[in-house]
C-alpha cells in the first residue's frame, strides 16, 4: 500500500519565490519543460553497482546492521522522491570492491521553486552510503537549476546532514528525516532572494570569483597560476549575465566544477579538469556556497 507523504503548509509564497507543494501542478511554458530522467534500478546497477549489495563487507562490526540502500530507493519513491544520478567511488581494496561508497540524487517534480523571473530550481536530496562499515547513511540537501542543467549543493551553515547509523532503519524515521528537510526549504529560499537581491560591482565580482577557485585550487596552486579571469567570467549563456550575486555564483561554480576554463603554470597554457570525483565534488559545492553566503551578507 503506497504511504502519502504530506509537505509542512508553510511552504508556498515566500519573497516572491513560490514552492510548489505536493498534488500542485507547476505551470511552466512547454518548451521551458525538462523531462526528468530517472534512473531505472538497472540503469543505476550498471552506474553504481555497490548500491545493491545483499550483505555488507566481512570487515564490518557485530554492531553493524546491513541496511540495503536499494531498501531505501524503494522507499524514497514511496515518498515521492526519484533517483536522477547514481555515482561510486574506486574501491581502493579487493575486499571493498561492491562495498564501496556510493551516491544517489533524488528529486522531487512537485517540489520546485519557481523564481519570479523564470529561474527555476528543483530541490534535490542526495544521498551516500556504503556497505563496509566506513560511512553512514547520509542525507544532504541540493538545488538543480533547470536553466544550466547546474547541480549545486547547499551549505552545511544551511543545512546539516542528516544521519542515519547502521544500528537499524524504518520507514518511518526516514519519513520524519525528509519532511525535516522540506521544512527547511525557505532557508534556502531566502539564501536565494538574498543573492539575487545583492548586486556586485566588478571587483567584487572579481574578488569573488579569486575566492571560489581557491575553493578548487590551494592557496600555493593560486600563486603558482595564472588564468585570465576575463575569459573565466564570460557567461556562457544570458541567464548568468547579471552583475547580482546569484547569476556571478551559478556561473562561477558551473566553471570551477566543470573544468571551463584554461590557465598557465609558468609558460605552459594548461585546461582544467572536470571534477569528476563526487566527494570533491560535494565538498567543493559546499564551500563554493558558503563563499557566496558571505557575500550576500
Amino acid at each position: 500500500m503506497r504511504r502519502e507523504f504530506g509537505y509542512p503548509s508553510s511552504l508556498s509564497y515566500i519573497h516572491g519565490i513560490l514552492i510548489i507543494k505536493k498534488k500542485i501542478k507547476v505551470m511552466v511554458n512547454s518548451k521551458d519543460m525538462q523531462e526528468a530522467n530517472y534512473l531505472t534500478k538497472a540503469n543505476i546497477n550498471s552506474l553504481a553497482p555497490s548500491v545493491f549489495a545483499t550483505t555488507p563487507s566481512s570487515d564490518v562490526s557485530e554492531k553493524y546492521t546491513h541496511i540495503p540502500t536499494e531498501r531505501v530507493i524503494d522507499d524514497m519513491e514511496l515518498l515521492g522522491w526519484k533517483p536522477i544520478e547514481a555515482k561510486e567511488v574506486k574501491a581502493r581494496k579487493k575486499s571493498t570492491k561492491g562495498f564501496q561508497k556510493h551516491l544517489l540524487v533524488f528529486r522531487n517534480d512537485d517540489v520546485v521553486i519557481n523564481g519570479e523571473d523564470g529561474d527555476t530550481v528543483y530541490p534535490q536530496i542526495i544521498l551516500t552510503n556504503s556497505h563496509d562499515g566506513k560511512n553512514s547513511f547520509q542525507f544532504q540537501a541540493g538545488l538543480f537549476r533547470l536553466v544550466c542543467s547546474n547541480g549545486l549543493v547547499i551549505a552545511d551553515t544551511q543545512f546539516e546532514a542528516v544521519k542515519m547509523r547502521h544500528m537499524g532503519y524504518s520507514f518511518e524515521d526516514l519519513q520524519v528525516k525528509i519532511k525535516e528537510m522540506v521544512k527547511k526549504l525557505p532557508l534556502t529560499v531566502e539564501s536565494m532572494n538574498k543573492m539575487k537581491a545583492t548586486e556586485m560591482e566588478q571587483d567584487a565580482i572579481l574578488q569573488f570569483a579569486k575566492d571560489a577557485l581557491n575553493t578548487r585550487f590551494s592557496d600555493d596552486e593560486m600563486k603558482r597560476i595564472k588564468i585570465n579571469m576575463d575569459d573565466f567570467l564570460t557567461p556562457v549563456r544570458k541567464e548568468d549575465s547579471g552583475s547580482d550575486l546569484w547569476s556571478v555564483f551559478n556561473l562561477v561554480q558551473e566553471k570551477v566544477i566543470t573544468g571551463d576554463f584554461d590557465y598557465k603554470v609558468g609558460t605552459k597554457l594548461r585546461k582544467a579538469r572536470e571534477i569528476k570525483n563526487f566527494k570533491q565534488d560535494m565538498l567543493i559545492n559546499k564551500e563554493l556556497f558558503n563563499v557566496a553566503l558571505e557575500y550576500a551578507s
